[in-house]
């Protein structure tokens, strides 16, 4: 199963792993395996797991994307997401308290962000931290893909994107459209 693509903000990357195929629902993050997987191509912006995920991992990330989903899905459309679900992505950005980190890179004092707890604590809150960020930022830009049967999220960087890639939707659009106006 290919893992579905990513590059948007983390909150939609981490609702897009339920995704379609023309079999169906697929969800990428249905096994530890999925999970594992997904994570490796998130490395540029989330730890990695040092110890073996478990099944309360899993769990617990199946469920912040249940809420990350029922969230923004509700926010995006302009209506009041439920106050459990609000609560619970505050009590999620919470579970690793931030601080700040201080180094030195070309002659000057470079400040970073860092989160503080358990692994799974520490990924939970900042999956958390970012959807919040998309909350209070560009919430009302993003778009569904307008290809067939896709239930792809993107944030456009071009006011003209249509589909969550060019490559994969776009181009299945334009394959079609094709063979409508060249039908026989």
């Amino acid at each position: 199963m290919d893992l579905p693509l990513t590059g948007e903000p983390l909150a939609l990357d981490l609702i897009n792993t339920m995704g379609g195929s023309p079999e169906g629902p697929v969800d990428h993050l249905a096994t530890i395996e999925g999970l594992r997987k997904w994570l490796g191509t998130q490395s540029h912006r989330l730890p990695q797991p040092a110890a073996p995920l478990t099944e309360a991992d899993l769990a617990a990330v199946l469920e912040l994307r249940e809420v990350v989903t029922t969230v923004i899905d509700q926010a995006r459309r302009g209506l009041e997401p439920p106050g459990h679900a609000l609560l619970a992505l505050s009590e999620a950005d919470r579970l690793a308290s931030p601080y700040r980190t201080l180094g030195w890179e070309d002659g000057r004092v470079v400040v970073g962000a860092e989160r503080q707890g358990d692994y799974c604590s520490t990924l939970l809150a900042l999956l958390a931290g970012a959807t919040i960020d998309l909350l209070a930022g560009p919430i009302g830009t993003v778009r569904d893909c307008e290809g067939p049967g896709c239930c792809m999220l993107f944030l456009p960087a071009h006011p003209r994107r249509r589909w969550c890639s060019p490559e994969l939707c776009g181009n299945r659009v334009r394959v079609a459209r094709y063979y409508r106006r060249h039908k026989p």
